[in-house]
């Protein structure tokens, strides 16, 4: 045995996945894609530390995950229940700031409609909450009659309609979802305190008809009474801010406030939308890594992707190749 080994190194990808960069020929099930940067209000928020999350979450994969072939209980076995799914890590869009504002946006939406194309749902680690916006844009790749069903887990609304002229930041996901066309019924679950509902913003989510859910309602009720008002059969996607979850299990927020789900909650959400329709993705955002205790949150950001991907597996979502 050698006395001395090589220091230890990130692993370059989430759940060990290979890494395929070239998405114009992509084949696979499942991508795993980072969307670090966000449409910042200040310029100082360009680099803010969520930024880091995407790769924070890939390092701590030995912690999500220890072995692929191991059971997993969340799941009820081998995460990918020992069959040939074709999960890849696709990688970081970067910041360019030649194309910064919306034109990063824009490049970030078209690596999503690429993901969609090659027939492979996308698992998105952010970043703000912006991050979202270009991936529900890129949705419409995928056509059909039937509008999409949003599920947003989060302490807050983000029904603004701008802060400093940008209208696509982190406080606006919800209201730039409700202008696009191919998106249906929305169900916020978990907010609370005041949710950053400015009066303007709160009277348009109900003018929109928003299924608003404090988290308190979830405690008092039960997630599957939520799951009951979701209609079945339907195409869902999932969007989760990390200050959705209470604070004891997701310490790494900008902003912690108490009451929020827990993660058996969001996990008991997950496996029921699946069970319930199509989910065709999800995003986890807003943690900030250096405000982690031990990187609990990363880790949990980890499981939700576990298992959205253990329950998608057995509900036959994908055929292989």
């Amino acid at each position: 045995m050698s006395l001395t080994v090589p220091a230890p190194v990130s692993h370059g990808s989430f759940l060990y996945a290979p890494v395929h960069t070239d998405l114009d020929s992509l084949e696979a099930d499942i991508a795993f894609l980072g969307i670090p940067y966000g449409s910042a209000y200040t310029p100082d928020a360009l680099a803010n530390d969520q930024i880091n999350a995407p790769d924070t979450i890939r390092r701590v994969t030995y912690r999500v995950s220890r072995a692929l072939e191991r059971h997993d209980f969340d799941v009820g076995g081998p995460i990918y229940d020992d069959r040939p799914i074709r999960a890849v890590d696709v990688g970081n869009v970067p910041y360019d700031l030649e194309v910064a504002g919306g034109g990063h946006f824009a490049r970030a939406e078209e690596a999503v409609r690429k993901i969609l194309k090659a027939g492979a749902m996308p698992i998105t680690f952010g970043g703000d909450h912006g991050i979202p916006i270009p991936i529900l844009r890129a949705l419409s790749e995928l056509g059909g009659d039937e509008p999409i069903t949003l599920v947003q887990i989060d302490a807050h609304i983000d029904w603004r309609n701008e802060v400093n002229g940008v209208h696509d930041g982190l406080s606006s996901p919800i209201r730039r979802a409700s202008e696009m066309d191919h998106i249906g019924e929305i169900f916020q679950i978990g907010i609370r305190a005041q949710g950053s509902a400015r009066p303007e913003e709160y009277e348009a989510a109900v003018a929109y008809g928003a299924n608003i859910v404090p988290a308190f309602e979830v405690h008092d009720h039960g997630i599957d009474s939520v799951l009951d008002r979701i209609p079945s059969g339907g195409r869902y996607y999932i969007t989760i801010d990390a200050d959705g979850i209470d604070p004891s299990e997701a310490p790494g927020v900008e902003g912690p406030a108490p009451g929020g789900l827990t993660f058996h909650q969001c996990r008991r959400l997950i496996h029921g939308l699946v069970a319930k329709g199509r989910v065709l993705g999800m995003d986890v955002v807003e943690i900030t890594p250096s405000r982690d205790v031990n990187d609990i949150t990363s880790i949990l950001a980890g499981r939700l992707a576990v298992n959205l991907i253990g329950a998608a597996v057995r509900a036959d979502y994908f055929a292989g190749p």
